[in-house]
């Protein structure tokens, strides 16, 4: 089959869970994303009123997804190099396998234009950021909404495995993985609490 590695290598130490433990570290920063980025969406209903708690939100936003589009390209990089265990689980549909590195990049140019925009954007220059900010955020929905359709049963299925009972122990490394997501979770939550002042007054015209 075209684009099936040649050969398989060795497979992965069991401390780290393997396929299945990357399988549940991705959907589990995945279930974080969907609710954070919901949260999100519904502050666009009011943003000037909101403006703070879109801010915050976005900046928790990043140290996740950064965690997220590692866990993924991992997933990749194993497969075509030829883990057995990845080569026996395969790769996602070909259109999702399409869709996924347009997904990484317009979630990245969204949140970066907004943390350009309220941080480091001159004044003078705010329309045109705000302007790249929207546009990517359309262009990061319609990409996004195909994108969790196709994986929303595994998500379902798998994002809080590691936090339940008996399941939690089935699969090695549950530890490393929840240390991986609080992790990231504290990294967003510091760089929000730093951010959020200053962006605000930032972007607030008259603000001081």
């Amino acid at each position: 089959m075209s684009g099936t590695p040649r050969r398989a290598r060795e497979s992965e130490p069991v401390i780290t869970g393997g396929v299945e433990g990357n399988a549940r570290l991705t959907t589990a920063l995945a279930g974080m994303l969907l609710l954070l980025f919901y949260l999100e969406g519904v502050t666009l209903l009011g943003v000037q009123a909101h403006l703070s708690l879109h801010v915050f939100l976005g900046m928790i936003l990043i140290p996740i997804s950064f965690v997220k589009a590692g866990s993924t390209i991992w997933r990749f990089a194993k497969y075509y190099w030829g883990t057995p265990q990845y080569l026996r689980k395969g790769p996602p549909h070909i259109l999702l396998r399409l869709l996924g590195p347009f997904v990484v990049v317009l979630t990245m140019l969204v949140i970066f234009s907004g943390l350009f925009l309220v941080v480091i954007a001159p004044v003078s220059t705010h329309s045109q950021w705000l302007f790249i900010h929207k546009v990517s955020f359309v262009l990061w929905f319609c990409a996004m909404s195909v994108h969790v359709l196709g994986h929303l049963v595994e998500t379902s299925r798998k994002a809080t495995l590691d936090w339940v009972g008996a399941k939690r122990r089935q699969i090695a490394g549950a530890g490393i993985r929840q240390f991986v997501e609080i992790a990231a979770l504290a990294a967003g939550i510091g760089l929000a609490l730093w951010v959020t002042p200053y962006a605000t007054q930032a972007i607030i015209p008259g603000g001081n």
